[in-house]
């Protein structure tokens, strides 16, 4: 086992390495101002976004081509505070923020080292990693199916739990670890995500409670704490609260005062101020270094501690503690070396998570890397091969009865993805049918909006490198304004792309928010969703002309755990948006994503280009769906702008009423072509090739789909849209052509 943790850690440097060479995306911070200096140099940042870097840890500053090494002060929703070992001047416009989680790495890295000095840590390792053929539970005592799972896991030193969507393994996972509880077992549970650990300790603890064996202080939540709504007494702040209240309360009285001083910065910066909070974070540290304290003693007298795998191997309240189980949750999300290191904490490991969803993300290009960070526990171990060869492996568990999807969806992925492995609980199309009766598509639970022949509008985006569709991204807007007329709340927007899903937030921020408030809408890139469910999910693809062929994200080696985990986080109603005649042309009939169009084809879920006016019921005031030969609005539009942006692709022919209303134009005009506009000559040129036409007013207003003379492979109707939004247009001008 040691040669085999040697490659680990090799493995651990290549990443480290990469790391430390192209470090992570940065954080555009801005209106810097100098706080004060001497052994180092303090600075005050705003931020564009809320920043969550936690105390203490290392960063580094970028301005133009001088680069500075600092660690965070403090860092609190939408400012920081920064030490740095050289200084920039009094004041700075804007920078680059790096927080590199390469130091997290190097801890696991010597996490490792110790595993090595121990033959009793070495062999826990080894079952992990070669689990036992057969298995020491008793058969003829098995009642029920978690009855089964609890006696795999108190007589098998491994147990290998393979959960797909909705089956409940929460609910099994929070059962066996209650269960070692009440035998009077220690148990650690971990998990990739503060978010899954959080759920599961929640259930057992509620699950405890409901059994009377709850006892405070025995189930304890430790670490980053979002979410501590539970009423039982959970979470490290609760038990502060309840123990400490006078640490508890001095520690928010000091979070109070810095939060408004940092208001009073923003607002108005000055050396008394700067001078104060610089008081209270030193003030704030002392307390924050008695709580600490204060929380390893919870950690010692707990018996069910659950946390993150990164704080188990970085903290060594965790990292130096041995407990009789340990419950890796999501374990498919986890590099193999963090899921051994856990397993060598306890005298027995419950690996539980799906590896037919998405896999640990890695970016060195190394083939150890390849091989141990790119890979889950359950392909290095040997499991998923003896499943392809139609068995289940005797450490296997399989949780086989899905309940969260309504059976028309899970009709795809239970047989096509699952092989038939999972099953529908019989009452799942009764519960699920209220959402799947609402619009948009009332009594559709699967639904595939088809763009084959609206246009051509894939494209890449300038800064973002990233691609991006705004037809599929305006057809899915619709649907999700739709839904939330027909009063639902709880919906997804789901893409390969971090373009897509940033242009999604930026519509839902711009035209939803204040109007919908309470809903709980999520725009964002497949790996966010993995662990949560929505209500409605739609899937927006994105690929389409004139790109020459689907991307890697939709083809490529993980493109099955990605559309998986895409369909999976619905309850009631999947959308999907795709150019069929694309993906029928350019994907082979073996891919997931053509799969998944042909099953809606032949189940007849599609939704033609021609059905738009029968679904669109209800037009958002700020982008409203316009014949495209009618242009009444749009010459309007023109004639009060003050800058006209309009795009016309290669080998447009503009008809006379367009050169004579663009001639009158008052404002000052740009046309974006590959080759100068003869009919228009008094326009600026900006020399840039588009595939799709569209006309941006006074960086406001965005007109999509005209002049409808530069569209591609169109069929009727003929369609535009207009939309109202500062944010977006400018923000689309920026990714098309960035301004001089």
């Amino acid at each position: 086992m040691k040669e085999l943790i040697d490659e680990w850690q090799l493995a651990l440097r290549a990443e480290i390495a990469h790391l430390k060479k192209f470090g992570s995306r940065p954080i555009r911070i801005v209106n810097g101002r100098l706080l004060s200096s001497g052994d180092d140099f303090r600075y005050y940042f705003d931020a564009r976004i809320p920043i969550q870097i936690p105390t203490g840890s290392k960063v580094r500053l970028e301005m133009k081509h001088i680069k500075r090494e600092g660690r965070v002060l403090s860092s609190e929703g939408k400012n920081v505070i920064l030490a740095l070992e050289a200084g920039f001047g009094e004041r700075i416009g804007e920078a680059d923020l790096y927080h590199d989680p390469w130091e997290l790495l190097d801890e696991l890295h010597e996490r490792l080292e110790e595993i090595k000095k121990s033959k009793r840590r070495l062999a826990r390792v080894n079952r992990v990693m070669n689990p036992p053929t057969s298995v020491k539970h008793p058969d003829d005592k098995i009642k029920s199916r978690l009855h089964e799972l609890i006696l795999r896991t108190k007589y098998n030193p491994v147990t290998y739990v393979w959960g797909p969507p909705g089956t409940g393994k929460t609910h099994n996972l929070a059962r066996a670890a209650a269960n070692h509880f009440f035998k009077g077992n220690s148990v650690l549970i971990l998990s990739h995500s503060n978010q899954a650990v959080d759920v599961l300790m929640r259930e057992t603890a509620s699950f405890a409670e409901n059994r009377e064996k709850f006892e405070e202080g025995k189930i304890v939540r430790y670490g980053q704490q979002r979410d501590v709504s539970s009423n039982l007494p959970l979470f490290t702040d609760q038990l502060l609260m309840t123990k400490h209240p006078d640490l508890a309360n001095e520690k928010e009285s000091i979070l109070d005062e810095r939060k408004k001083l940092k208001e009073d910065l923003s607002n108005s910066f000055s050396k008394r101020d700067s001078d104060q909070l610089l008081k209270l974070e030193s003030k704030l540290g002392n307390v924050l270094e008695q709580i600490r304290r204060k929380e390893t003693q919870f950690v010692k007298e707990a018996t069910i501690i659950g946390t993150t795998l990164t704080k188990a191997a970085i903290d060594e309240n965790i990292y130096r503690k041995r407990v009789d189980v340990v419950i890796i949750d999501e374990a498919s999300m986890a590099y193999v070396p963090q899921a051994a290191f856990a397993a060598s904490l306890g005298k027995r490991v419950v690996i539980c998570g799906d590896f037919k969803q998405l896999p640990p993300i890695a970016s060195a290009r190394h083939p150890l890397v390849s091989k141990w960070l790119r890979e889950d526990v359950f392909h290095c171990s040997g499991i998923v091969e003896t499943v392809e060869t139609g068995k289940l492996h005797p450490q296997l568990f399989l949780l086989n009865e899905q309940r969260r999807m309504h059976p028309v969806i899970s009709d795809f992925t239970n047989n096509k993805i699952y092989h038939s492995l999972v099953t529908d609980h019989p009452k799942t199309a009764v519960l699920r049918a209220p959402i799947s009766d609402q619009a948009p598509f009332k009594g559709m639970a699967s639904a595939l909006i088809d763009t084959s022949h609206t246009g051509y509008f894939c494209m890449t985006g300038h800064s973002s490198k990233s691609r991006m569709n705004l037809w599929q991204l305006f057809l899915a807007f619709q649907a999700i304004y739709e839904a939330l007329q027909a009063g639902m709340s709880s919906i997804g927007y789901v893409t390969p792309y971090r373009a897509q899903a940033k242009m999604m937030n930026l519509l839902i921020d711009d035209l939803l928010k204040h109007s919908f408030d309470q809903a709980d809408i999520l725009s964002a890139t497949v790996h966010r969703f993995q662990g949560s469910e929505r209500d409605m999910m739609v899937f927006d693809t994105v690929d389409g002309e004139p790109e020459s062929r689907p991307g890697m994200l939709l083809s490529g080696h993980n493109s099955e755990r990605l559309i998986n985990v895409a369909m999976t986080r619905t309850k009631g109603k999947f959308i999907q948006i795709s150019n069929v005649d694309y993906i029928q042309k350019r994907m082979s009939p073996s891919k997931t994503l053509r799969q998944l169009v042909d099953h809606q084809l032949l189940k007849k879920e599609r939704i033609s280009p021609t059905h738009i006016g029968k679904w669109v019921k209800n037009q958002h005031p700020k982008l409203k769906w316009h014949h495209a030969l009618n242009t009444d609005v749009i010459f309007q539009d023109i004639q009060t702008a003050e800058e006209i942006v309009i795009s016309i692709p290669k080998g447009t022919r503009l008809t006379a009423e367009w050169v004579n209303v663009l001639k009158k134009a008052k404002g000052k005009l740009s046309i974006i072509s590959p080759e100068i506009v003869q009919s228009v000559p008094i326009a600026h040129h900006v020399d840039h090739s588009l595939a799709f036409p569209f006309i941006a007013l006074d960086r406001n207003v965005l007109w999509l789909g005209v002049p409808f003379e530069g569209m591609k492979d169109v069929l009727p109707p003929a369609v535009a849209l207009r939309l109202e939004s500062t944010l977006f247009t400018g923000e689309i001008l920026n990714q098309i052509v960035p301004r001089d």
